[in-house]
């Protein structure tokens, strides 16, 4: 293989690899609770739109012209939309009926905490689907980038690498949240 192929791609694995140093980053903490869940998941999606929108978007409608780039871009909305339809969404029980297994003496609380657990969880999953079909185009773009030249590739691999790092945060929160454990098999954290 062609020593530029080679360096294309493992300068796309690069850029798609950093995910996981955001990963790393929430699985070598201690376990969240959810104020704390709430933050960092805001921080991180804060990020990846304000990348979208004030970077991203503002540069497919200069290359591609504004039709076009709005089309691009609810099209994508749309297509997510569908992926996540066929997604069964956990609902909570209403709070009348909580209220009412806690004066009973049912565990009603730690029922309803099972329950955000299932839904934290589900962001986690839709959040993971959509980085993954949004990490795919941006290592095509890492590694085209490279074969046009090393330069080029490199810079292309950096940005898209300090942009996956709060993707990987924003993914492995929720899921580390709702199962609490390391690996979503059941091995517990051993720290």
């Amino acid at each position: 293989m062609d020593s530029q192929v080679l360096m294309a791609l493992a300068l796309s694995l690069v850029g798609g690899l950093s995910t996981s140093i955001g990963a790393l980053f929430v699985v070598l903490n201690e376990a969240p609770n959810l104020k704390i869940l709430g933050l960092l998941q805001g921080f991180a999606a804060g990020l990846m739109l304000s990348i979208s929108f004030l970077d991203l978007a503002h540069n497919a409608i200069n290359s591609i012209g504004f039709l076009k780039g709005n089309l691009w871009f609810f099209g994508g909305v749309i297509f997510f939309g569908i992926i996540a339809n066929f997604i069964p969404e956990p609902t909570l029980a209403p709070s009348s009926d909580v209220r009412g297994k806690k004066k009973s003496g049912d565990e009603g609380g730690k029922d309803t905490l099972k329950k955000h657990r299932r839904q934290v969880l589900y962001s986690g999953i839709i959040t993971a689907i959509g980085i993954s079909l949004h990490n795919f185009p941006e290592g095509m773009a890492v590694f085209l980038g490279s074969m046009k030249g090393l330069r080029v590739g490199v810079n292309l691999a950096l940005a898209i690498a300090l942009h996956n790092i709060p993707e990987g945060v924003a993914v492995a929160l929720p899921v580390y949240f709702a199962t609490q454990s390391w690996w979503s098999n059941g091995f517990s954290n051993p720290a």
